[in-house]
């Protein structure tokens, strides 16, 4: 791979696509309107704040938050001021999270995490970090040498671990300040539920009776808690399974539309597409699915 000249970007040689970018901006002129990439974006915010519109929620951001996307998850960034940052931008191809989950453990942490704001806060040492290894990056872009894949993968890693550590801080913080009250028990018992009974219950009536709760003081938790409805959280669950299998097998639609609990292989693409506004066939064939043998090197 070589970096085109008009900007730092590493493309696959194979089929032209974006493997890896890194670049800066002034502005949100990048992020103003509906992305639905089929790689994954990471955007340090340095300055600046807005509000995040993503899936089915929004959230405020202030400075120095890294806001974190997975393939084709619908994202705009809305703002009154200009923001300044920088953005990394890498295909699965190049770098899948789920293969390499126990390197990083970064996969339902900074991504594909439903119950949680898809951004994380980076304080002054770890905005030191990030500096620094952008900074390689950079400069291995500039100048390619031998074994340079590997290399930008293991800056990439950094920058992974550091933020997810970051981010499980943060989650631990945020969970001692909430009152010991009923409602994190339950949620924490709705969370544990959805993971053991998606595949096989998806209305939201069945987790209201499976904890022993009204539907409609569960949909409000799920709301006040979690910014999202309970169909939404339910929803968003099957569509990262439902990912992970076209990404790392070559199981078909068909199968894994049952798997997930779905006897009508069309109702189930419909049900795809309409919550990642692709198709499950063109969502592998852009995204892809893991090859017999291991990754190295675009």
């Amino acid at each position: 791979m070589t970096p085109t000249q008009s900007a730092l970007t590493l493309t696959n040689p194979q089929n032209g696509n974006l493997a890896f970018k890194i670049f800066n901006f002034e502005d949100n002129n990048h992020f103003d309107h509906i992305q639905r990439n089929n790689y994954y974006s990471l955007i340090w915010v340095k300055k600046g704040k807005g509000k995040i519109k993503a899936d089915f929620s929004e959230y405020n951001f202030e400075e120095n938050s890294l806001l974190a996307f997975s393939p084709y998850q619908p994202f705009m960034i809305c703002t009154k001021e200009n923001i300044q940052g920088i953005a990394i931008h890498f295909h699965p191809d190049f770098y899948c999270i789920h293969m390499h989950q126990k390197e990083v453990s970064c996969n339902g942490v900074l991504f594909n995490n439903i119950y949680q704001p898809p951004y994380t806060y980076i304080d002054a040492a770890s905005s030191v970090i990030f500096d620094l290894i952008i900074g390689q990056i950079k400069s291995e872009m500039i100048r390619p040498e031998l074994a340079q894949y590997e290399l930008l993968v293991s800056y990439l890693k950094v920058i992974l671990i550091t933020a997810s550590r970051l981010k499980n801080e943060q989650l631990k913080e945020h969970v001692s300040e909430i009152p010991n009250t009923k409602e994190p028990i339950i949620l924490q018992n709705l969370k544990d539920a959805i993971e053991e009974n998606f595949k096989t219950k998806h209305a939201p009536s069945y987790y209201a009776e499976h904890l022993n709760i009204s539907a409609k003081a569960l949909a409000k938790l799920t709301k006040t808690y979690f910014n999202k409805t309970l169909t939404d959280l339910i929803s968003e669950r099957i569509i990262i399974e439902a990912k992970r299998e076209l990404y790392l097998t070559n199981k078909t639609v068909k199968e894994i539309a049952y798997e997930l609990g779905y006897g009508d292989e069309h109702y189930f693409s419909r049900f795809f597409k309409t919550n990642a506004d692709v198709s499950p066939q063109l969502y592998r064939e852009t995204v892809g699915f893991a090859k017999a043998t291991p990754q190295t090197g675009i």
